[in-house]
């Protein structure tokens, strides 16, 4: 796969192009008279003021072509990167609601059923909602709230020049049957095992190791990565070489996929060994496959060749950049 095939794919991959449509939705619901709101747009999960913590509180829904596909894997990934989002803040999940609308019972009991296992899962429960049970479709989204302390909170736009960029991905899974883009690494292990990887962000957090992180969400490794730099007002340059994968893996299949258990960091250089250690003892993968730098574009490079991806003096993949104005955490 050359680099230019790398380049165009990831910038009209459907999870990162559709992701431009925040812009405009966060432009008309501003936050800025809201002094309690700490972060918002461009963060995985919005943070609350509340005493010495912040109350973290995200939602995902989930897209129609995956409710009808696969109805099972649309209600355990509705949990699933909802806990994500609450992880990559160095948080800790509380609880959820869901939203459930129903056009055929038995697409509904999948759904259910997805969801039930990815809460014995996780260990957070779903604690209410609102279910509409005489639509014309099926649909499922999930609400969820965390906590985390106020001193360990990591944000999206806190990236920094020289900076190390950290890919941490758990390479054991697999593609189920007709997601080509949906890395599945929790459903099949242990609650324990699972549970475990996503508490190692809090610990992450707590030692404040990493400036910034994401979780590899549906814009994959590098799309997410962009989506860092893009709210931190910065450019790097990633090397697909060092991108940690499984063996025999299509790397362009493998960078656009949405990882179970993946996040990206912007590290301290004397940091980065350790993050990659802490992961590791949780089974995950982890290398330094980049530098943030104060470009303002996304570089790939391959075989020694570089390419700009995002220039985001002009491209756009959310729109959010707290950066431009004052942020408190």
């Amino acid at each position: 796969m050359s680099l230019d095939a790398i380049v165009g794919a990831i910038r009209t991959f459907p999870g990162v192009t559709r992701k431009k449509a925040i812009q405009e939705i966060v432009g008309s619901l501003s936050t800025k008279s809201f002094p309690y709101v700490a972060a918002s747009e461009g963060e995985d999960a919005a943070a609350i003021e509340y005493g010495d913590d912040y109350i973290l509180f995200a939602a995902d829904g989930i897209m129609e072509s995956l409710v009808d596909s696969d109805p099972y894997y649309a209600g355990y990934f509705a949990v699933l990167v909802n806990v994500n989002d609450i992880a990559a803040m160095g948080g800790r999940p509380l609880a959820m609601v869901d939203v459930l609308s129903i056009s055929k019972n038995k697409v509904c009991s999948r759904i259910l059923k997805g969801m039930s296992d990815a809460v014995m899962k996780f260990n957070v429960p779903i604690v209410g909602g609102h279910t509409h049970p005489d639509c014309k479709h099926n649909s499922i989204s999930i609400s969820i709230i965390g906590t985390v302390p106020k001193k360990d909170i990591v944000l999206s736009c806190k990236a920094k020049d020289n900076d190390d960029i950290v890919f941490v991905m758990d390479l054991d899974g697999f593609y189920p049957d007709g997601l080509k883009y949906a890395w599945d690494t929790t459903s099949r292990k242990d609650s324990s095992y699972v549970r475990a990887q996503m508490e190692m962000m809090s610990t992450v957090a707590s030692k404040h190791l990493v400036h910034s992180a994401k979780d590899m969400s549906n814009p994959g490794c590098i799309g997410t990565l962009g989506m860092m730099l893009e709210s931190s007002m910065k450019g790097g340059t990633v090397d697909v070489d060092r991108i940690p994968a499984p063996e025999g893996a299509d790397i362009t299949q493998w960078i656009l996929s949405y990882q179970g258990c993946g996040f990206v960091f912007a590290c301290p250089p004397e940091n980065s060994s350790e993050v990659i250690r802490l992961f590791g003892t949780v089974g995950c993968t982890g290398a330094v496959v980049g530098k943030i730098d104060d470009t303002m574009k996304l570089k790939v490079s391959l075989n020694g060749e570089s390419k700009v991806l995002f220039d985001f003096e002009k491209d756009i993949i959310t729109g959010c950049s707290p950066k431009k104005k004052s942020t408190r955490p």
